[in-house]
């Protein structure tokens, strides 16, 4: 099989979804490799680096996408306005496609892979079982993620993180609150921690605790009624909008606490919870700072917008959505290892050997043979197609 790997073209993307050492072992499993001219400027990987390693370079897109039999990107296909076309539309029919679809806000674009007969795989839907821990694209952006917002937070705060004794006088430490202890959450906590802050942590899943502390951290529990707290698969579970209710109601106090705050709580497939409302920032100090790790579904807080820095009542709101894109060195070399070892589970000596009956094969397969075959985004599409 002829693997193409593409050119990033997605706003603000940098990663690029196969690094040099990750084609060399793709050749060594027998895959031959195309990469797109340039598909590694933006990561710092010159196409040099690419031919070293093995593979043969497209000089454009078109070209690439001629010749893959499958195509390993980062994000969902996306339209090239400036040159107009859409990638799904250069994916020969047919072929395979691994990436980060975005798969329940991008069912125009499955739709579009269904009907090129593009066999195609959602990383987001691999299932947290150990066997899978090496292809958690989600846990390896996350965390890179929880990292980058502290450390976004921390330039946009106007004092010192960590307590400092000097002839001039006593610098207290930062208040830093953080809020979700999943895969970004923690890392956040160990961030802050490092830079010398205080840090509290929040989750509504009480066996986070052990996590939040074994960091140095303190846990912080709210007097809530008592709800199933974990989903399939370990993420958080929506709860009702009595219990965010309630929740906001005994998270002020923490909030007009903190010199900043990280919240991460995201809900799969559903926009993210709103958590901190406009009158909870009316309570914060002026010059706090919130960093919503969860703008890209419609954010935590009442009044953060996707990809800017916003002013709200005093407080600075950082809605960043491509923290990972911003540090694109590592967070091409993990995105790649996650998901070259996701095409080897499911391939020998150069070609794909699907076993349906594999859990992470099936979890993940959105479109074959002309149809939408994944069980969640065929629910979503029935009220489309009933509508028409």
């Amino acid at each position: 099989m002829i693997v193409g790997i593409p050119k990033e073209i997605f706003s603000d993307e940098a990663r690029v979804a196969v690094i040099p050492s990750g084609v060399a072992d793709l050749v060594k499993k027998g895959f031959d490799v195309v990469v797109q001219a340039g598909a590694g400027d933006r990561s710092h990987i010159g196409d040099d680096e690419f031919r070293a390693a093995g593979a043969s370079l497209a000089a454009d897109a078109k070209s690439l996408y001629e010749q893959a039999d499958l195509v390993l990107k980062v994000r969902v296909p996306t339209e090239d306005v400036e040159n107009g076309y859409h990638e799904a539309d250069l994916i020969r029919e047919g072929a395979s496609l691994i990436c980060m679809m975005d798969a329940y806000y991008s069912l125009d674009v499955v739709q579009k892979l269904a009907a090129r007969k593009v066999r195609s795989f959602a990383l987001e839907f691999i299932p947290r079982i150990t066997r899978a821990q090496s292809m958690d694209v989600l846990s390896s952006m996350a965390a890179i993620s929880g990292y980058r917002g502290v450390l976004a937070g921390a330039m946009s705060l106007p004092q010192y993180f960590p307590m400092l004794m000097t002839a001039a006088g006593t610098i207290t430490p930062a208040k830093v609150f953080i809020i979700g202890a999943g895969v970004a959450g923690l890392m956040a906590i160990s961030t802050a921690r490092r830079l010398g802050a205080v840090v509290e942590a929040y989750d509504t899943r009480s066996a986070a605790r052990e996590q939040v502390e074994s960091l140095g951290a303190k846990f912080v529990e709210f007097d809530l009624p008592a709800q199933d707290d974990k989903a399939t698969g370990g993420y958080a579970k929506a709860q009702s909008e009595e219990f965010y209710r309630r929740q906001r109601e005994q998270m002020a106090q923490k909030v007009a606490q903190s010199n900043l705050i990280v919240t991460t709580a995201l809900i799969p497939g559903r926009e993210a919870p709103k958590l901190i409302t406009a009158d909870m920032l009316h309570l914060m100090k002026k010059g706090s700072v919130i960093v919503d790790l969860a703008a890209e579904r419609g954010g935590n807080v009442e009044g953060t917008v996707r990809n800017e820095k916003v002013y709200k009542d005093g407080v600075t709101i950082i809605g960043y959505c491509d923290h990972p894109s911003r540090v694109p060195v590592h967070a091409s070399q993990l995105y790649s290892k996650n998901i070259t070892t996701f095409l080897y589970n499911m391939s020998k000596d150069g070609e794909l050997e699907l076993n349906l009956e594999d859990e992470i094969v099936s979890s993940t397969m959105l479109t074959a043979d002309g149809d939408v075959v994944h069980a969640a985004l065929k629910e979503r599409l029935q009220p489309q197609e009933a509508g028409n």
